[in-house]
């Protein structure tokens, strides 16, 4: 099999790019994106570390949990999770991510690329809160690009089109996979049990 190494050779092999997907691209959060942001309830935030290894995390709770500080200027809470911190780890060694801001039902996503910090500064984690429980630390962006991306890819999956959704029960539960992956001497349904209990009391 022959791969593209050049950027002449990928080029080559696609249409020109056109006119309005150069000019959509913003370098701030205008009003759209605001609005936007306000009502997504889930963000995928690609990272790498400093060996250019890649990771992307998803992100989400309550519709407009991640704030807009300024207009070049994100600020995403993050909550109880498995404290691999893979991301903010990322984050450290090189500050690039690339942000997809999703709503349930709308094919369109907003996407956001720019350069991000962490802090555990306590107004803001405090003003961050659920639940009267400040934010764990928070991931600062200054962001560089913003632009919307367009629905094919939604319209191509049928995401939100519940008749085409598989039947849960057609996949293993996560306990079943995890005691698979982790080796683990617990029953599946014992650590089913555990990760429901988790799921009740420390979302946040």
């Amino acid at each position: 099999m022959d791969y593209i190494t050049s950027k002449d050779q990928l080029r080559e092999a696609f249409e020109d790019v056109h006119d309005v997907a150069v000019r959509k691209e913003l370098r701030l959060i205008d009003e759209h994106a605001r609005r936007f942001i306000a009502r997504s309830p889930f963000v995928f935030v690609g990272s790498q570390d400093g060996n250019g290894n890649a990771d992307v995390s998803p992100k989400g709770d309550m519709p407009g949990f991640v704030k807009v500080l300024d207009d070049t200027t994100l600020a995403l809470p993050d909550r109880p999770g498995n404290n691999r911190l893979d991301t903010w780890e990322n984050v450290i060694d090189n500050p690039a991510v690339g942000l997809i801001f999703v709503i349930p039902g709308m094919n369109e996503t907003l996407r956001i690329n720019g350069e991000a910090r962490l802090t555990v500064d306590p107004k803001l984690c405090a003003e961050l809160h659920v639940n009267n429980r400040p934010a764990l630390a928070v991931m600062v962006v200054k962001v560089r690009q913003v632009y919307m991306h367009c629905a094919k890819a939604f319209i191509r999956s049928k995401l939100w089109t519940p008749e085409t959704w598989p039947a849960r029960s057609e996949m293993p539960t996560l306990g079943e996979i995890l005691k698979d992956h982790a080796k683990l001497s617990a029953t599946a349904e014992e650590f089913d049990s555990v990760l429901d209990q988790a799921y009740k009391k420390s979302l946040w």
